[in-house]
């Protein structure tokens, strides 16, 4: 019989893309991770990945496994963890830092059967963009995208971040329709300029082929908030290049319109980031099960992925 460590690398470094990525979640070298899926591999007889110098790629067999196992061994981790809590009930205080927007929108409504089930934890919630140190400033845990992880920091992917083009139908009438990223130039531009560096944000879109292109959109509206870029979209003020969370509201009511579906940029995953596994409070622990949960049966991250179309 397997051993847990053995199929956690291999769930962890498939679902990560590499050795690395999968040490830094679980808090093994990438020797180890790798030495973990080669024993996996020895013991079933089949290759699980295909290996290069950049990434992983599962073959057949690896993927079945990973179809097979995936949610079963989170299922697993989370009663194992609750059995060697023994009697002691999720309690204190949970600081978590979450952007204003997402927070609000997805992660607020979470927290009404979070309380009810677990109603000795108390909520310490800092709603901001910024980047925190999770150990420095006291933080339990934060949700959001492109952390540093800094020593004794790991994190777990909830979703794909993905950016894409949007307009509203007002300002859309009487205007000819998009066949490219190049014809965004031709648009009136709402942009975000960045507090920290006065600069105006760029992006470059690619499709599911793997072809890129810059989004050359014009500075008409300058923001600095994507909730209120947003609000100037649904207005008409222009076309926008929003994350898929904060416009699927406005895309599935018609109030917005994705323009260039099959163009997305990539901007790698919204995450919980959390300090090292081996050290986490149950309050801690049930609050990353219950958001990977609630994410999963809402299906945020096929619903979020802009590659999709």
């Amino acid at each position: 019989m397997e051993t847990l460590a053995n199929l956690e690398a291999f769930v962890r470094s498939a679902e990560l893309g590499g050795f690395s990525a999968a040490a830094r979640y679980i808090g093994l070298t990438p020797a180890a991770i790798s030495r973990n899926v080669a024993l996996l591999e020895r013991n079933l007889g089949v290759r699980l990945f295909h290996r290069n110098t950049r990434k992983l790629i599962l073959t057949e067999a690896g993927e079945r496994l990973l179809l097979s196992i995936r949610g079963n061994l989170d299922a697993l981790q989370s009663a194992m963890t609750e059995a060697s809590a023994g009697q002691e009930a999720p309690a204190g205080t949970l600081k978590v830092s979450v952007p204003m927007s997402f927070g609000t929108r997805y992660l607020l409504p979470l927290l009404p059967a979070f309380l009810h089930r677990y109603p000795d934890v108390k909520i310490d919630w800092q709603f901001d963009s910024r980047q925190v140190d999770l150990i420095a400033d006291g933080f339990d845990a934060a949700v959001g995208g492109g952390f540093e992880l800094s020593p004794g920091v790991v994190s777990r992917a909830l979703a794909p971040a993905h950016i894409v083009a949007v307009a509203s139908p007002s300002y859309l009438k009487g205007k000819k329709k998009l066949a490219s990223p190049e014809d965004l130039g031709e648009c009136t531009g709402i942009v975000m300029r960045w507090g920290t560096t006065g600069r105006i944000r760029t992006w470059t879109m690619r499709n599911a082929r793997g072809d890129e292109t810059p989004a050359p959109l014009k500075a008409d509206v300058i923001l600095n908030d994507p909730g209120v870029m947003t609000e100037a979209a649904v207005q008409g003020l222009g076309v926008a290049m929003l994350a898929m969370p904060d416009v699927l509201p406005h895309l599935e009511s018609g109030a917005l319109i994705r323009l260039l579906p099959r163009w997305y940029v990539d901007a790698g995953s919204i995450s919980i980031y959390y300090s090292s596994r081996m050290s986490l409070p149950v309050k801690t622990r049930v609050f990353i099960d219950h958001v990977v949960a609630e994410f999963e049966r809402q299906r945020y991250a096929e619903r979020f992925a802009g590659s999709l179309g």
